[in-house]
């Protein structure tokens, strides 16, 4: 009963004129930022943040909110219609999406993608809602060796995601992690394979790096395949999910939305780790995994949902505990902290009006989103029929744009046009960069957590077997990578 009194007070919060204008504001924003490739939720979330100082704390954090969620729903349009992921979290939904576009089937894989993520954004929500103070204090319990052994746990993926080789799936995540390590020494600030250069004592960026591996080198790859054909020749049927394509979906809709929501309280890119590991079950759990990578669905739906539920998710740990896990989170802290909110355990007790109004506009947001992107199929699918003189030009330039608008930086513009000459030739000999990617995103986490286990224990590894999260993370470790080998020696006896 308190909860509903405390959800009435949260809708009271929310509809009132100006937070709903907010709320649309934030979504329709968020919503371009995710279409537009490079500019990504921390960048609006940034930029933003100024015009905040003379809103009222709940107008504020209901705009700054819709921006990253939105970001979430957009951030699939591209990575559908042009291989290029428009967020980072939307990676993954280039390996199938594309391939259903390229099918004929922009309309569907938009169309569940933005109702799997409208359903997963509510599953975070009521996840949110209930658990908050509950999940808040279990994500204390991960410490420097949990990190490490579901890093590790997490690189097994790479199996997965992969449509050929698993050798060349490996190759690829070896050379993710180096990528990984260029750049300051987590432990010691000591540069490594910087070469001088400033930029890289930051690593290499992600965007870049996804961008050069995923959109410049499509642009090559079909220049050499298609060059000699003007338009996309494909015919384009129905703008909504069929019932089948809903049966197919329905399950990895909501598998997502519960891995992407409890992966999401974990600090780190939780919306990438998210969607990949969602994608790595879908695959798993198949009927036919060798139908991934190919134009399947539920390599769209399981994704897209997980991505979303953990954007709820990442906010439990901030507004229970006061600990930002990512650098959006924290841009939300300060967001908070300049009209002299601390968010925290006492959080919720202080100010019920702001959390339940904030609980409230993540439902309203929600459904705006779908509202809104719904109409907007049609305008997206017809990028298909666009002469290629006219959209891979535009491809190079909204890439260039997003990257630049990142740090204003002509060098991030030369590392992804090198990956994405790299990845073209990759392609060309078979090795996909999906693998790389997400080494990428989870070396330098891995590294620093095993330094810091093996500082913490004094150089002993039976750490990882003496606490219990970690004893079980490396067993299904073990598992993951021992199981094709006793899949085949079952078919050759």
């Amino acid at each position: 009963m308190e909860l509903l009194h405390n959800f009435a007070l949260g809708l009271s919060v929310a509809l009132t004129p100006m937070n709903l204008l907010f709320c649309f504001i934030g979504a329709l924003v968020g919503t371009l930022v995710g279409v537009l490739p490079g500019l990504g939720p921390v960048g609006a979330v940034a930029f933003l943040l100024s015009i905040t100082f003379k809103m009222e704390p709940a107008s504020a954090i209901i705009m700054l909110a819709g921006i990253y969620y939105g970001a979430m729903y957009g951030g699939s349009t591209t990575s559908i219609l042009v291989n290029i992921p428009g967020e980072t979290a939307s990676v993954v939904t280039c390996l199938d999406g594309y391939k259903m576009a390229r099918q004929g089937r922009a309309g569907a894989a938009l169309g569940i993608s933005a109702f799997g993520s409208f359903i997963a954004g509510t599953v975070g929500v009521v996840g949110l809602m209930f658990l908050a103070p509950l999940l808040g204090r279990a994500a204390l319990s991960f410490g420097p060796a949990e990190y490490f052994a579901l890093t590790l746990t997490g690189l097994t993926l790479v199996a997965y995601l992969s449509q050929g080789s698993m050798t060349k799936a490996l190759i690829m995540a070896v050379l993710g992690l180096l990528a990984g390590a260029v750049g300051m020494d987590p432990i010691s600030g000591e540069e490594r394979f910087t070469y001088g250069t400033l930029t890289l004592r930051d690593g290499f960026g992600l965007v870049p790096v996804a961008m050069g591996l995923f959109g410049i080198a499509e642009v090559l790859e079909n220049l050499i395949v298609l060059g000699g054909q003007s338009v996309y020749e494909t015919k384009i049927q129905g703008l909504l999910p069929n019932r089948q394509d809903w049966r197919d979906s329905a399950a990895p809709i909501a598998r997502g939305s519960v891995v992407g929501f409890f992966l999401g309280i974990l600090p780190g890119p939780g919306p990438v780790i998210a969607s990949f590991v969602s994608y790595a079950m879908e695959k798993r759990l198949s009927r036919y995994p060798e139908k991934f990578g190919t134009g399947v669905i539920e390599g769209v739906a399981g994704p897209e949902a997980a991505n979303n539920a953990a954007t709820a998710g990442s906010f439990i740990p901030l507004l229970s505990l006061g600990i930002p896990t990512s650098a959006i989170m924290a841009l939300f802290m300060g967001a908070l902290m300049i009209h002299g909110i601390q968010p925290g355990p006492l959080f919720i007790a202080k100010y019920p009006e702001l959390f339940w109004g904030f609980i409230a506009s993540m439902y309203v947001g929600n459904a705006m989103l779908l509202v809104l992107n719904l109409p907007l199929i049609g305008i997206w699918v017809k990028l298909l029929k666009t002469p290629y003189a006219i959209l891979f030009p535009l491809i190079l330039l909204f890439c260039l744009i997003g990257v630049y608008s990142l740090n204003a930086n002509v060098a991030e513009i030369v590392i992804m046009l090198a990956f994405g000459v790299i990845g073209f030739l990759l392609r060309r000999v078979g090795y996909e960069g999906a693998p790389f990617i997400l080494a990428m995103v989870l070396g330098p986490i891995m590294e620093t957590s095993l330094r810091q286990t093996l500082l913490i224990s004094r150089g002993s590894f039976m750490i990882f077997l003496n606490r219990p999260i970690c004893a079980v993370l490396i067993g299904l470790t073990v598992v993951f990578l021992l199981w094709p080998l006793f899949k085949g020696a079952r078919r050759e006896a």
